[in-house]
């Protein structure tokens, strides 16, 4: 066979070399040690918390090293892609903080190694495949759908691996003129690598190829076998074939992917063998995995768990730094001890690094998430907390943007008890803290809380009515609550809980139910903040007007 001439009738348009391509993208000038990492996103509508998971590890390792972190869109699965998805995809991931030093924009590309958009790519995976069909090393390949299900059903019945390889590679030995006939006659065909490798059932021994993986060590696992397509029918590459021309084209150094790409490894092994490149190191990060019901550890599902979508947190309204501060602590194993020891260390001082990256099922839990919220929210001061939500309700929920027009009331509602000796960490997400300061807004006040049980229907009045009358809105909290404790008193109230529970026959109730109907008449809850402080921001005309309404 004249592999050379039949390159020319399959790619009689592609006049590039591959050492065009090599010249135009040539080897990066960065400082010795300097990682080279990307996103490769599909463009589907649907960016979810594995992408993030990703990111972060590719723009710390690049980041970390003074190298170079860039976006590529692999677009190159047409049925799937959904217009608009690219904004979605750029627009998420800079919320949370990633930031690419070159590719896609939505303003177009930025660096010297685009275009960064696969679809547009065409010439280069073509060009590559020629070279692979020069060299003996790739072949057209012309069954059709009937004939691969036939095929399938064959090895099924003969219990034999599936796919196209040897005896079942049937376009492999075609002759020049056979493979010209067939399309001149019109005949759709794919371009398949011509594999090296020989499945179990051809050979005594299969061979088996080692991996250095950054995360998960030694990887041995049997060599490819399978003559996998490598450009569609469409000219259209395939992701094996699509992600190693790219990847050392664009100088990639690293490559973080999730553990659901192993199985294809060998097959990556091989192309970046047959095309003569040094392959990157691969990465491959643990699946994201969360408890049941029954303590049972599963994958994260798109279907059945919303918090695996990016829309989740932002639609709830976590903070990008409460985000990538969980993420650290599931990624790497030591940096909750680090944090211990550095609780006020900008979170980019934490060396990270692969080798304490678990290799096994990250467990993704929103209830620590909400936890290490609380302690990263507690250090954003009021000014850079009332931006936040401002900007998140402005996109999420605009009917409330009157609450942002007094910047002064809002910031001191969001200061509430952070700067006690006891900090309160009561603050978690934007609509979480919508929901939890609204009593302080007239026309979101709502009754929430029944009365306590202790304190009879006529006697509430009663203390409401006191409460009026005594109130001073310039007493300190020690002469506030002194009044409240005469009140109750008074009342046949006891003026500490100790002493209702020691003799409780003796009075109706204790000190504590009397400030809890005074609470409730004030912000409708049962449980909120020291009363004294949210009377002093809500002030003395709101504070009588609320007692005097109830």
């Amino acid at each position: 066979m004249d592999y050379k001439k039949l390159a020319e009738l399959l790619f009689p348009e592609i006049t590039g070399k591959p050492e065009d391509y090599e010249a135009k993208y040539p080897a990066r000038q960065l400082p010795e040690g300097a990682k080279v990492t990307r996103l490769g996103p599909s463009p589907t509508g649907f960016i979810h918390l594995g992408n993030l998971y990703g990111a972060f590890v590719d723009e710390r390792l690049a980041h970390q090293s003074g190298g170079v972190f860039y976006l590529r869109i692999e677009d190159t699965d047409d049925k799937r892609y959904v217009e608009g998805a690219v904004d979605i995809i750029i627009n998420s991931l800079k919320f949370f903080g990633i930031n690419f030093d070159e590719g896609a924009t939505m303003d177009g590309d930025i660096g010297e190694y685009g275009n960064y958009t696969q679809s547009q790519r065409g010439e280069i995976y073509q060009c590559f495949a020629k070279k692979l069909v020069e060299e003996g090393k790739a072949y057209p390949c012309f069954l059709t759908e009937e004939e691969i299900s036939e095929i399938r059903a064959c090895q099924e019945a003969n219990k034999c691996n599936p796919g196209i390889y040897c005896q079942y590679a049937k376009c492999r030995d075609m002759s020049y003129d056979e493979v010209k006939a067939s399309i001149e006659a019109g005949k759709p065909y794919v371009i398949r690598l011509r594999s090296d490798g020989k499945p179990a059932e051809a050979c005594d021994e299969v061979k088996k190829i080692q991996v250095e993986d950054a995360i998960r060590g030694t990887l041995e696992m049997p060599e490819n076998c399978q003559d996998v397509v490598i450009l569609k029918t469409t000219g259209i590459p395939t992701y094996h074939f699509a992600h190693v021309v790219d990847d050392h084209l664009m100088r990639t150094t690293h490559v973080v992917r999730g553990a659901e790409w192993l199985p294809s490894l060998p097959i990556h092994v091989e192309l970046f063998e047959k095309l003569g490149w040094k392959m990157p190191i691969y990465c491959h990060t643990a699946q994201l995995m969360k408890l049941d019901e029954e303590g049972n550890k599963r994958k994260l599902s798109k279907r059945k768990d919303p918090e695996l979508s990016l829309d989740y947190y932002r639609n709830q309204g976590y903070h990008p730094a409460a985000v990538r501060e969980y993420l650290l602590t599931i990624l790497n194993s030591n940096f909750e001890e680090w944090r211990m020891e550095n609780p006020d260390a900008p979170i980019d001082e934490f060396e990270f690094t692969t080798e304490k990256m678990s290799n096994s099922g990250a467990l993704f839990d929103l209830n620590k998430l909400n936890d290490i919220s609380k302690d990263v929210l507690l250090k954003i001061s009021a000014p850079e907390l009332y931006d936040f939500l401002k900007a998140w309700a402005e996109e999420f929920k605009p009917e409330i943007m009157h609450i942002f027009e007094d910047r002064e009331y809002l910031e001191k509602i969001l200061d509430l008890g952070r700067n006690d000796k006891k900090p309160r960490k009561d603050l978690i997400y934007a609509q979480q803290i919508i929901e939890f300061i609204s009593y302080f807004f007239d026309d979101m006040l709502k009754i929430e809380d029944e009365m306590p049980a202790e304190v009879p229907a006529e006697d509430v009045k009663k203390i409401l009515d006191a409460y009026l009358a005594s109130y001073d809105h310039n007493d300190d909290q020690s002469m506030w609550f002194d009044k409240i404790r005469n009140i109750a008193t008074e009342l046949g109230y006891a003026a500490k809980p100790k002493d209702f529970k020691k003799h409780p026959e003796e009075y109706k109730g204790h000190v504590g139910h009397v400030s809890t109907v005074i609470r409730i008449a004030l912000m409708g809850r049962a449980q909120s903040p020291d009363v004294w402080e949210i009377q002093q921001i809500l002030g003395e005309e709101r504070t009588r007007a609320r007692i005097a309404n109830y």
